[in-house]
């Protein structure tokens, strides 16, 4: 889940006072939000919710999880980094103080033992066989960088259970291609919605954007999240 793209810079006249409030901030003209991936999922989660972001700014971060390095962690962790990244990016490029910036990361876990964002169908069939007839947990971490430099965090945890796969569905599954570089090789979000028994937890937290959280810590730093609703209609 990676991914990137740039966005235009507002007329600096309009930069932000520190004594504004991030409801001030958000009356704004220019009033922008950044998308920290190019992920498609959490493009079109946003966009469900009624957010345009203004650009997709992906950062390329290492995945890979450290010696010990919980599940949950790892989310947190690279959310941040991705974070981190595109701020830095977006500081390069000249940054726009009146910029909320979204990052996110998904971990798929049975146990403490992560799965892979499966590139090859032996890693998907590897995952798919590991997760036939189990529960297992999906780490959703969300990271908020708003116009005032306030960092903000969520995490989400989901709890999965497949159905028991036989083989003719592991197969049919991989020929799909549905899994490639997805967390645990599937998306709940496609024809693997078919596998799913049980899920206790966000769906779209699931999927790559837990909605609920995203829209109230946006809510809560000002950004107007309901600013397109009426023209939806």
């Amino acid at each position: 889940m990676t991914q990137q793209t740039s966005a235009e810079q507002a007329p600096a006249d309009q930069g932000l006072k520190s004594a504004e409030s991030a409801t001030e901030v958000a009356a704004l003209p220019g009033a922008r939000l950044i998308l920290a991936s190019a992920s498609p999922r959490r493009l079109a989660l946003l966009q469900q919710i009624g957010i345009e972001p203004d650009a997709l700014l992906p950062a390329d971060v290492d995945e890979t999880p450290r010696k010990a390095e919980a599940p949950r962690d790892l989310a947190r962790r690279l959310a941040r980094e991705k974070l981190d990244e595109a701020a830095a990016a977006l500081q390069r490029s000249g940054g726009d103080e009146r910029t909320w910036l979204v990052s996110a990361d998904t971990v798929v876990a049975v146990g403490r033992r992560v799965l892979p964002k499966a590139e090859l169908p032996d890693e998907a069939a590897d995952c798919l066989r590991l997760l036939s007839g189990r529960q297992h947990r999906v780490y959703t971490a969300l990271c908020l960088l708003t116009p005032r430099g306030a960092r903000r965090e969520r995490l989400v945890e989901s709890r999965v259970r497949f159905k028991r796969l036989s083989g003719r569905e592991i197969e049919g599954y991989l020929g799909s291609g549905e899994w490639r570089g997805k967390a645990g090789g599937y998306a709940i979000q496609g024809l693997a919605g078919a596998f799913v028994v049980k899920l206790v937890g966000s769906y779209s937290a699931v999927v790559g954007l837990p909605l609920y959280e995203t829209a109230a810590l946006l809510e809560g730093e000002g950004f107007p999240v309901r600013a397109r609703w009426g023209a939806m209609a």
